[in-house]
């Protein structure tokens, strides 16, 4: 019998990634930085949240507090492409990103429980649709500030 944890666990980390040829090259690596950045942060917050039991990770495939196959699967392509879409203007980002974190933490979390590979314990679905907003803020902001240092460098020389 096929294991349908282990095969929502591979699709959502293979399937994103079958996008990224269609980004082209100089936006892959354009935005790779704040994308590598965000997941950082969430590889971060995952251990502590383990700690202090905020959710609980079940998948097979990538055990412990870390779920790399999401973090590293539809989050990652999922910010690369969305700062590839609508990078340069702020209230578009910001519109995109409050549908795609509405998306995120409703329907998408709600079937990764009925899959059984996660459990909101002490936050709740609105938490961390809220902090993926404010993720998603502060990553533009320092996206910002990169290319403003480019430019400014590009000028100087």
């Amino acid at each position: 019998m096929i294991d349908k944890k282990k095969v929502f666990s591979l699709a959502q980390l293979i399937i994103p990634w079958l996008t990224v040829p269609l980004m082209g090259k100089r936006s892959f690596f354009r935005f790779l930085p704040v994308a590598s950045l965000v997941n950082l942060c969430l590889s971060a917050t995952s251990v502590i949240a383990n700690k202090k039991q905020w959710w609980i990770n079940k998948n097979p495939i990538s055990p412990g507090p870390i779920d790399f196959t999401y973090f590293l699967g539809p989050y990652f392509v999922g910010t690369l492409w969305i700062f590839k879409l609508t990078y340069g203007n702020f209230s578009k980002y910001l519109v995109t990103n409050v549908v795609i974190d509405w998306i995120n933490a409703f329907p998408y979390f709600f079937i990764s429980q009925k899959v059984g590979l996660f459990k909101f314990k002490k936050w709740s679905n609105r938490t961390w649709g809220f902090m993926s907003l404010v993720w998603a803020i502060l990553i533009y902001g320092i996206q910002y500030l990169v290319e403003q240092s480019i430019k400014q460098y590009n000028s100087d020389n």
